[in-house]
């Protein structure tokens, strides 16, 4: 989930602050009806996932053609930009979007009052059950998911084999073993985009959340303040990670942003790196015969309770209920999921895997890393997605993100990054 990723993507995580002026009052006309009941109608489409910006207008337009009269505006913000403030400020405006995007959870809760109850939509009956519960809100769905994602270390197959690693990496151990390998063989180890907050706020930091016994059970203790972060054994592990990173990684991390990470990835340059499925389009088009997999991201010796993926919703699509024309974007919405149409630009076009039953997903068309997620999920081996239950969404990822970088940086120990964590969610939380 790219943020971008939100990632992929995934997803990828928004946090936003509630706009007050113009709360709850009826938007400007994004079109209307002309003489004789002809539509014309704009809808205003904000979106995050440049991954898909191209495909996405493409399928916007043969929804035109089969819908005369109305037209599909997509302005898209995403990679290294911040979406969420640029939501922020087209409410701010008065350019109110008909259809934008929201992470769910706590991101749910911020923009609730915003939000059209789709509840009753016609796709809602073929959802993967577990898709609707980060839009779920006293009982009502508010979000169409996007897709599910996966994220972990993305290998490269021919790299590993060239250095002679015939079994995969499971744990922290194997981790290092494979790197040395590599690196004696005069391959760089892993390429760490750490010029990008999402990769350190939300995916990374979800490693030490997701590995807890109960990460629901662990946040609520950090919300009631009975637990803590300095002095979690998950998170002590969780660091033996970063460190491994860091020794085996690329020079200059955090001047490495994702568009460089993912195609010295892609040429070969290194063999992991973090990231998800949604890369899957860049690498296919940078390197067509890039033979590539999933590993899982250990943070201890345990190889059963480490071999799992982080898989989630890295997204939803949410309207405006305020929009003028939020009956014509619910339409489109239902038609980009259960027209055949639609159902071939998602696994074909964008590469993603269905959050709906509806959708044949074709591992052969969504290519080598979806099929991987899509096996860990099938033999029930996957971690959850955390950062939207983060106390101030996008802002508290993004504090996370920087004590990370100042501990790449080396200008924060461990001790002194976990009190930031902890001091962040203390001024963050309810």
């Amino acid at each position: 989930m790219k943020k971008r990723v939100a990632i992929l993507g995934v997803v990828s995580a928004l946090t936003l602050s509630i706009v007050a002026a113009g709360c709850g009052s009826k938007e400007p006309s994004s079109g209307g009806s002309t003489g004789g009941g002809a539509k014309n109608v704009t809808i205003k489409m904000f979106q995050f996932k440049v991954e898909i910006a191209e495909q996405l207008a493409k399928l916007a337009k043969e929804y035109e053609k089969q819908t005369p009269g109305v037209k599909i505006q997509i302005d898209t913000v995403g990679g290294g930009a911040d979406y969420g403030a640029a939501l922020k400020a087209k409410f701010s405006s008065g350019d109110k979007p008909d259809i934008f995007n929201n992470g769910g959870f706590t991101d749910l809760d911020l923009w609730l009052e915003h939000l059209e109850d789709l509840s009753d939509q016609p796709w809602v009956k073929d959802l993967v059950e577990a898709a609707k519960e980060p839009m779920t809100k006293d009982g009502k769905l508010y979000g169409q998911p996007l897709n599910l994602e996966g994220y972990g270390f993305v290998y490269n197959k021919d790299l590993f084999a060239q250095a002679g690693i015939t079994e995969l990496p499971k744990t922290l151990t194997q981790l290092e073993d494979a790197a040395k390998k590599l690196q004696a063989k005069g391959i760089t180890p892993f390429v760490n985009g750490y010029g990008e907050w999402w990769v350190l706020g939300n995916h990374f930091i979800n490693l030490p959340f997701a590995y807890q016994s109960n990460p629901n059970t662990f946040i609520d203790g950090l919300n009631k303040g009975t637990a803590k972060i300095a002095g979690n054994a998950t998170f002590d592990n969780w660091v033996k990670l970063f460190d491994l990173q860091l020794k085996y990684g690329n020079a200059n991390p955090l001047q490495t942003d994702y568009n460089t990470q993912v195609t010295t990835f892609a040429t070969g340059k290194a063999a992991m790196t973090q990231q998800g499925n949604w890369t899957q389009v860049q690498l296919t088009k940078t390197n067509p015969n890039l033979k590539v997999g999933f590993l899982p991201m250990p943070i201890s010796d345990d190889a059963a309770a480490n071999d799992k993926l982080p898989v989630g919703v890295p997204n939803n699509w949410v309207v405006n209920k305020n929009s003028a024309v939020k009956d014509e974007a619910k339409k489109f919405l239902n038609w980009m999921v259960t027209s055949d149409i639609g159902k071939t630009y998602m696994t074909k076009e964008f590469q993603f895997i269905p959050a709906f039953k509806s959708i044949p997903a074709d591992e052969a068309t969504l290519g080598p890393l979806a099929a991987d997620i899509m096996k860990y999920v099938k033999d029930n081996k996957t971690l959850s997605w955390n950062w939207f239950k983060f106390p101030g969404g996008e802002a508290s990822s993004k504090k996370f993100a920087d004590a990370m970088q100042a501990y790449v940086a080396k200008k924060m120990t461990k001790e002194q990054m976990f009190d930031e964590f902890q001091k962040t969610w203390n001024s963050l939380k309810k």
